[in-house]
C-alpha cells in the first residue's frame, strides 16, 4: 500500500494520539464527541469572538488563532504549524472553511499530519464542477445536458441556450452551495444574469468560470451518503431528501426519501458508489442528484466532506459517520459491506438559524437570554449555543440542529412538531416558529414538496412571533403560582 495513500499517517492501523479540529461551532463539538468516544485527545482553535463557545470548553486543548474573526480559520500554514508544534497527528476540517480546499491536505501530508478526508486530488477533481461532470459521464453516471466546459462569454451562453432550449442554469465551475447560480428562463434573463453569476463565482471561489446546464423545474434534491476506505471498499448509507430549500440553501432534510421506490433507490445508490469509485474516493462524502417529475435522476455534484445533515443518516443506520471518518483516516478498513447496511425508520433534521424569517431571513445576532431545548425518545440536539451565549455576527447563522427519529413518517413529523413547540430561544430571532409551520402544513405532511416548496408557501410566514410569553411575563406567572401554592 503506497505511503501517500494515508496522507502523512504512518502505515499502521493504530488510532491517533491527538486530533485538531480546524473548524468552529456545532461541527467542532460533534467531532470532539466522536474523538472522546475513541479516547483521542482533541485540540480546538478559536477566534476572539469564539472564546466562550461550547466547543472551546469541551476540547482538551484550545488555542486562539487570528487575526480577526475569519482569517485564523483559513490560514492553513498557521494551523498546520500549530498542529505540528503541539504533537497533533491528524486534522479534521469539519465542513465549510478549509474542508474542500485541496491545498490543505497537501500541506498536511508535507508536514506528516493526516488529513481526515479525501485526497487533495479528489477534492480538486470534484471541486471543479465541469471536470466532475466529465468524469461522471465517462463513468456512466447520468448527468444533466449542459456545456462540455466553461462558457467564455455571454455570446457562447446564448448560443448554447438557443440550441438547448430554456430554462437553463448558470453555475459556478469552482464551487457549489447555490453561490454563483442563476436560472434563466429567457434570453433576456440569461444576458442579464451571466455577468453577475461570474462576479459572484469569482468572489466566492476565486475564479469567474461558469457553465450551463438544462434547468429542471421543481425537482427533488436527493443525496446519497457514501463511505470508502483505503482498500477499495465503498458503500452507501441510503439517501437524504434535501428539497426543502430557500435560495438553494437547505432548511430541512429527511431520510429516507418519500419519492424513491426500492428499484430507484437501488439504482441511484449503485450510481453513487460508481461515482465515488470514479473519483478514487476515500473517507466520507456525498453524491448529490436531482430527480425530475418522471423519476429520472441526474448527477448534481459531489461534496468531499462531512455534510451538515449527516446526523439523520446516523440516526437511521446506527453508524457514527464522524468516528468512521477518523478510523478510515487512521488506516482501518470499513468493516462492513453494502448488504450489512440497514435503514430503520425515518429521521428529520431542522436547521435552526439565528435569522428573522419575516425580515427576509435576515441574520439575528446578540445575546441569548433564554434557551430551552426539547428532549424525549428519538430526539437529538447538535448545537452551539446556550443561555447568555452571544451569537457572533461574522459566521453562518446556523446555531442548532434538531434531529428527530421516528418509526414512521407520520410519527417523525409529529415528534418534530412537538420538539419545535418545546424549543425556546430568546434574545435573538430564530427560525423555530417558521419550521413549526412547515411541520403543520398538509402538503409537507403528505410528502407533497420539491425544491420549489418554500416559494409556493408564503403562508408559512403566518405566525405570531410574540405569541410566547416574554421572560418577564414568565417570571411573574411563576411568582404568582408560587404565592398561591399552585
Amino acid at each position: 500500500m503506497p505511503f501517500s495513500l494515508f496522507q502523512g499517517q504512518r502505515p499502521d492501523t493504530g488510532m491517533f494520539k491527538k486530533v485538531l479540529i480546524a473548524n468552529r461551532g456545532e461541527i467542532a463539538t460533534r467531532v470532539i464527541r466522536a474523538c472522546k468516544e475513541l479516547d483521542i485527545p482533541t485540540v480546538a482553535i478559536y477566534s476572539e469572538e469564539d472564546a466562550t463557545s461550547l466547543y472551546v470548553k469541551k476540547a482538551d486543548e484550545s488555542y486562539m488563532v487570528g487575526p480577526g474573526p475569519i482569517q485564523g480559520y483559513l490560514n492553513i500554514h498557521r494551523i498546520v504549524d500549530l498542529a505540528k508544534k503541539i504533537g497533533v497527528e491528524a486534522i479534521h476540517p469539519g465542513y465549510g472553511f478549509l474542508s474542500e480546499n485541496p491545498r490543505f491536505p497537501l500541506l498536511c501530508d508535507k508536514k506528516g499530519i493526516t488529513f481526515i478526508g479525501p485526497t487533495s486530488k479528489t477534492i480538486s477533481d470534484m471541486g471543479d464542477k465541469v471536470n466532475a461532470r466529465r468524469m461522471m459521464k465517462q463513468a456512466g453516471v447520468p448527468i444533466l445536458p449542459g456545456t462540455e466546459g466553461s462558457v467564455k462569454d455571454v455570446d457562447e451562453a446564448v448560443a448554447f441556450a438557443r440550441e438547448m432550449g430554456y430554462p437553463v442554469m448558470i453555475k459556478a465551475s469552482g464551487g457549489g452551495g447555490g453561490r454563483g447560480l442563476r436560472v434563466a428562463r429567457s434570453e433576456a434573463e440569461l444576458i442579464k444574469s451571466f455577468n453577475s453569476a461570474q462576479t459572484e463565482s469569482a468572489a466566492a471561489f476565486g475564479a469567474s468560470a461558469v457553465f450551463l446546464e438544462k434547468y429542471i423545474e421543481r425537482p427533488h434534491h436527493v443525496e446519497f451518503q457514501i463511505l470508502a476506505d483505503n482498500y477499495g471498499n465503498i458503500v452507501h448509507l441510503g439517501e437524504r431528501d434535501c428539497s426543502i430549500q430557500r435560495r438553494h440553501q437547505k432548511l430541512i432534510e429527511i431520510t429516507p426519501s418519500l419519492i424513491l421506490n426500492e428499484d430507484l433507490r437501488s439504482r441511484m445508490g449503485a450510481d453513487a458508489v460508481k461515482a465515488a469509485a470514479a473519483a478514487n474516493y476515500t473517507n466520507a462524502g456525498t453524491v448529490e442528484f436531482l430527480v425530475d417529475a418522471g423519476m429520472n435522476y441526474y448527477f448534481l455534484e459531489m461534496n468531499t466532506r462531512i455534510q451538515v445533515e449527516h446526523g439523520i443518516t446516523e440516526e437511521t443506520t446506527g453508524i457514527d459517520l464522524v468516528k468512521k471518518q477518523i478510523e478510515i483516516a487512521a488506516g482501518k478498513p470499513l468493516g462492513f459491506k453494502q448488504e450489512d447496511v440497514r435503514i430503520n425508520g425515518y429521521a428529520i433534521e431542522c436547521r435552526i438559524c439565528a435569522e428573522d424569517p419575516k425580515n427576509n431571513f435576515f441574520p439575528s445576532f446578540g445575546k441569548v437570554t433564554a434557551y430551552y431545548s426539547p428532549g424525549g425518545i428519538g430526539v437529538r440536539i447538535d448545537g452551539a449555543i446556550y443561555k447568555d451565549f452571544v451569537v457572533p455576527s461574522h459566521y453562518d447563522s446556523l446555531v442548532v440542529k434538531l434531529i428527530v427519529r421516528g418509526s414512521s413518517w407520520e410519527e417523525v413529523v409529529a415528534r418534530t412538531h412537538r420538539c419545535l413547540d418545546e424549543f425556546v430561544i430568546r434574545g435573538v430571532k430564530s427560525t423555530i416558529l417558521y419550521l413549526k409551520n412547515i411541520m403543520k402544513d398538509p402538503d409537507f405532511k403528505a410528502g407533497n414538496f420539491d425544491t420549489g416548496y418554500i416559494d409556493r408557501k408564503p403562508e408559512l410566514m403566518d405566525y405570531d412571533e410574540y405569541g410566547e410569553p416574554t421572560d418577564v411575563v414568565a417570571a411573574l406567572a411563576a411568582a404568582i403560582a408560587a404565592h398561591h401554592g399552585f
